[in-house]
């Protein structure tokens, strides 16, 4: 699920922003990224993005203005160390017969010519501190979350409703298909034997074996309660990620769904079914954007 928030405090250090991005993963994995010397808080920004998402990938930003402090000491020049490399430089050209002459470029290849000072850039930050910052962006993430859910929960109740009427019709249907076959087959024995009349008893016989090898009472009984079971889980209180759930009822929707297409031998039945398939492959699809 999509969202974005940010927070900022002053620290000692500097202002602190922290920006907070997530898009749809099915596990919470966390991709933290801080200025130098800031390595040290990426746990405790973690742990306080836990609280507030419990699944999707996460993307925090953790930038610093020093503008609101003292400038960091001046980096100084080792005139000594400087001249000691511009007289090893000459020794080499003059005992070795080189040519050319040494210059400032060749010198700054040479960092330990410049000395800046060991300042801890993190001086005074605490890692309560930046977990505070990270806790208030990822609420600020997670009311975007949520606000989208509330959308999403509308369509996804909104294809639960037309899976609904799929199924009174499947069920509409299902004992007309038995009565239209008892009639083919009464129609295709008078036909074959020449005969008025037909053998009742073996007829019912037929049309009993079709009864129980076509019946899809059983799964389109289960295609229901599934359906209500995925309508609690969409109306929750919210304390608890329903994502994974709802996967998994849409997937055992979709069993039941390819069951009734296999147990059809009827077109409007089949046709039924493929609407039911396309109408879950949508909830599916919707169900991985859900925490």
């Amino acid at each position: 699920m999509t969202g974005y928030g940010d927070a900022e405090r002053e620290s000692p250090a500097g202002r602190l922003r922290l920006e907070v991005k997530t898009v749809n993963h099915r596990f919470f994995n966390t991709s933290i990224k801080t200025p130098s010397g800031f390595d040290r808080f990426e746990k405790p920004i973690a742990d306080a993005l836990r609280t507030q998402l419990t699944r999707g990938h996460v993307n925090a930003f953790l930038s610093i203005d020093r503008s609101t402090v003292p400038a960091l000491p001046a980096t100084t020049v080792d005139m000594d160390r400087a001249r000691a490399y511009l007289a090893a430089f000459d020794q080499l050209r003059d005992e070795l017969h080189l040519s050319g002459e040494a210059d400032l470029a060749m010198l700054m290849r040479f960092g330990d010519v410049f000395r800046t000072p060991d300042v801890d850039r993190t001086a005074g930050v605490e890692p309560e501190l930046v977990a505070e910052l990270a806790a208030e962006a990822g609420s600020a993430c997670r009311v975007m979350r949520e606000s989208e859910g509330e959308r999403l929960a509308a369509d996804l109740t909104a294809r639960l409703d037309a899976i609904t009427v799929l199924l009174d019709r499947v069920e509409a249907r299902a004992p007309e298909r038995l009565l239209e076959h008892r009639d083919r087959l009464r129609t295709a024995v008078r036909e074959l034997s020449a005969q008025v009349d037909v053998d009742e008893e073996r007829l019912a016989r037929e049309i009993a074996y079709a009864a129980e090898k076509w019946d899809i009472n059983e799964e389109v009984v289960r295609f229901r309660s599934h359906v209500e079971l995925f309508r609690e889980a969409l109306g929750a209180d919210g304390s608890e990620p329903v994502g994974k759930r709802l996967s998994f009822l849409a997937q055992e929707m979709g069993r039941e769904a390819n069951t009734v297409g296999s147990k059809a031998n009827d077109a409007e039945l089949a046709q039924a079914s493929i609407s039911l398939k396309e109408e879950l492959e949508r909830i599916r699809e919707q169900v991985e954007n859900v925490e």
